[in-house]
């Protein structure tokens, strides 16, 4: 029997489509289970955009950035869909733990305490920096010859603990601390620094790399406190399957394509794993 003109165009298309889209690469299942996420089927992140090139948002009002594109890679690799709860980075800690959401994606600094709280999985590398306006006198060439200047700095950062203990080490030599005034973002520091209300602001090298060549402003110095970043998880076997994830990211090529995209320092090794012993 002849078949309509319609019908006939219709099986053509679901043929095409079936060409394009084969069986095994529509079917995708999730390879976290529902009792390892806040919602199936879904990785929940949080993140502050206000860090280029880390995470930003555009002149469109979209998230773009190292952490955002490798946040969306990873949950393909884990078939799940990636999306993104903006906040401020000092309420990240307390709502993870309250299953807010599932890890965070801000590139927090690895350090021991941290890494008793949350599942830690690091994933570059990343030091302290500075920057001031092109006018500005001060030309140092280490942190410890900002002492006796007002900093701007992202308030419970590592960063400020850092500088907090570079503090501690200035008074005791007999000289003036580094005069910090603390910012929710570090965004909010920079306009502070526009506006005359501090000397420089601190915060992480690639965002005093980004900010720090704009129109006005100057790199004052990097490379101070470095440490492994990370994603974080409070649960394990979600922060085993990104550990995971990102080692296949790195294998594809993908990895290295961001980092080179975005200008950030990569971890050496082949493999990505947890760091530290996670929540007790």
């Amino acid at each position: 029997m002849r078949l309509p003109a319609v019908p006939r165009l219709f099986l053509a298309l679901a043929a095409t489509v079936l060409l394009i889209y084969p069986p095994a690469a529509r079917a995708c299942s999730p390879k976290v289970g529902a009792a390892d996420l806040v919602e199936a089927g879904k990785l929940q992140l949080s993140i502050n955009p206000t860090l280029p090139p880390q995470q930003y948002v555009d002149e469109k009002g979209e998230l773009q950035g190292l952490n955002v594109e490798l946040g969306r890679a990873i949950g393909e690799k884990l078939c799940l869909k990636t999306e993104f709860v903006r906040m401020d980075f000092p309420a990240m800690v307390p709502a993870l733990k309250a299953g807010r959401f599932d890890g965070i994606d801000t590139g927090m600094f690895w350090t021991e305490e941290r890494s008793k709280l949350m599942y830690m999985v690091p994933y570059a590398q990343q030091t302290i920096g500075a920057f001031a306006p092109a006018d500005s006198p001060l030309a140092p060439k280490t942190m410890e010859e900002l002492s006796g200047h007002t900093a701007g700095i992202e308030i419970n950062t590592y960063q400020e603990r850092k500088i907090n203990d570079l503090n501690a080490q200035l008074k005791a030599e007999g000289k003036k601390p580094i005069e910090l005034r603390t910012f929710t973002t570090a965004t909010d520091a920079t306009a502070a620094l526009r506006a005359g209300q501090v000397e420089v602001v601190i915060t992480i090298a690639e965002t005093v790399k980004k900010l720090g060549n704009e129109h006005g402003m100057k790199v004052l110095l990097t490379g101070f406190g470095g440490t492994d970043i990370t994603f974080d998880f409070r649960d394990k076997p979600l922060a085993e399957a990104v550990a995971t994830a990102l080692t296949e990211i790195r294998k594809d090529g993908l990895y290295d394509k961001l980092f080179d995209k975005f200008g950030m320092s990569r971890l050496s090794g082949p493999t990505f794993a947890i760091r530290g012993p996670g929540p007790s």
